[in-house]
């Protein structure tokens, strides 16, 4: 039995972490599909079988992810699927992240125009500002908290004061079960906390603070304890402000559960991802050249610019001009930056390493559409081949975002097992609007069902694709 999801949305919507199996088709950014046009709506279908954990959606297109369109997605095991812990007394989703006061076409005209966005003006949970939400709980019992930087920008750090919290999941994969003070979430993360009540019954600030800033914003929910004796008074918990070795050893910390059952990724059938070979190494490096007198950011120097049509559609109906195959190369670059509409080709079913390489004196955070990986090793210091001597290959954590520390690497493996067009970005959507992104084409030469669905009967046409005909599948999934 195959569980579809379906979502009718006004605008092209990405859901960050939901792998679209065999169907890049519903994969909601502008390399996959056409914007859908104002007064319409789209359905999108789409396949979660094999995933659960913690995710959310937003709007791809038009700067809108920061006008606040996102919502959290809770994909559950199924009830004969245990999980590593028992059920949590209650399920709250926490969507925090940076706010502008500035609306979203202020800020996108702020990079159109060649500059770079200002420092956020504060930030929100769940929308609202400090004290805006209040997460009401029973003394002496446990609850799962879902926590996702939704943010544009910045890094957050997430507490709760005087309480312990216990990891449990990250983006779909059970995690051992460490227990920290406060964690770090990084642009477009996910994770799933428990955390008992065991403390005495009256309110506690839940706080999200930012990372890595000079200056920095705090905000605050509040934690209500049914039987609450007081209110909460007083100043918020301090958090971690700008180190980022205590942040480099937490993150280093989180590993993967590896008695857990459920669903978790397993590539290329049961082979443990440390005992494969990889076919390919791919390192791709972050930078933020000026163009033609205008501020952009480049990945291995080229600068992504969107086609008049979406890639994938431009790939099926064979419509040449659009996109080159083997427009950005495997490793860093010394020439100038350029734009170009990049893409890079890879083989269905390889397994690959990619490192992502940072020389900037920023954290940057990286996320791969229709596919998770193995976070194998992070450090400081310029990669090269020794620094697989301190991979590890038995319990990394598996995830589809994960953090590169200011001039520092970060290596994941990765099996290629979704045929498509898969958006590669940085989640600084700053970053990401003005060219640090890419689109990875996973092929397969087999035209079958069982490597990719065929296009969808209710898909968009525009651009170069205006006036192509279609050939639709009778049902919208197999």
């Amino acid at each position: 039995m195959l569980l579809i999801l379906i979502f009718i949305l006004l605008v092209s919507s990405n859901r960050n972490g939901i792998q679209q199996r065999r169907n890049s088709w519903q994969d909601g950014v502008y390399g996959t599909n056409c914007p859908i046009p104002p007064g319409q709506n789209f359905t999108y279908v789409l396949q979660v079988k094999d995933q659960i954990g913690s995710y959310y959606y937003f709007p791809s297109l038009a700067f809108h992810k920061a006008a606040g369109g996102y919502g959290g997605i809770r994909i559950d095991s199924r009830p004969l699927i245990p999980v590593p812990f028992p059920p949590p007394a209650g399920d709250f989703t926490v969507l925090a992240g940076d706010w502008y006061k500035m609306n979203h076409t202020d800020l996108r005209a702020i990079l159109d125009n060649g500059h770079d966005l200002p420092f956020p003006d504060g930030l929100v949970i769940n929308g609202r500002g400090s004290n805006g939400n209040t997460f009401t709980v029973d003394q002496g019992k446990t609850y799962r908290f879902r926590i996702s930087n939704v943010g544009i920008a910045t890094s957050i750090n997430f507490r709760i004061q005087g309480h312990q919290l216990i990891l449990v999941e990250t983006e779909g994969d059970h995690t051992l079960q460490n227990t920290y003070s406060s964690l770090d979430v990084h642009l477009g993360q996910s994770y799933s906390l428990l955390v008992t009540m065991d403390q005495t019954p009256q309110d506690y600030y839940v706080v999200v603070s930012t990372r890595f800033t000079s200056q920095v914003h705090t905000t605050t929910s509040t934690l209500h304890y049914r039987n609450s004796g007081a209110a909460v008074t007083g100043l918020p918990p301090g958090g971690p402000t700008t180190e980022i070795d205590w942040s480099l050893n937490q993150a280093r910390s989180i590993r993967q559960n590896l008695t857990a059952s459920g669903p978790r990724p397993n590539p290329q059938g049961s082979y443990h991802y440390g005992m494969i070979n990889t076919t390919r190494t791919i390192r791709l490096a972050n930078s933020a050249p000026m163009i033609n007198g205008k501020q952009r950011y480049a990945v291995n120097g080229v600068s992504f610019i969107p086609a008049d049509t979406p890639l994938k559609l431009a790939d099926y109906l064979k419509i040449s001009g659009v996109f080159s195959l083997g427009s950005i190369s495997d490793s860093p670059s010394s020439n100038g930056a350029y734009l170009q509409t990049c893409v890079m080709a890879a083989d269905f079913r390889a397994f690959v390493e990619v490192v992502f390489e940072n020389s900037e004196d920023t954290v940057q955070s990286w996320h791969i559409d229709g596919h998770v990986f193995f976070v194998v090793g992070m450090d400081g210091g310029q990669w090269s081949t020794d620094s697989r001597s301190s991979y590890n290959l038995r319990d990394a954590i598996s995830r589809c975002s994960v953090q590169v520390y200011p001039n520092s690497w970060t290596a994941v493996y990765m099996p290629l097992d979704n045929v498509g067009m898969w958006n590669i970005r940085s989640e600084n959507w700053a970053r990401q609007y003005l060219g640090q992104q890419l689109y990875l084409r996973v092929y397969s030469p087999a035209n079958s069902w069982r490597d990719e669905y065929p296009i969808p009967s209710n898909a968009l046409l525009c651009g170069q694709a205006v006036g192509h005909k279609k050939i639709f599948n009778s049902q919208m999934m197999p």
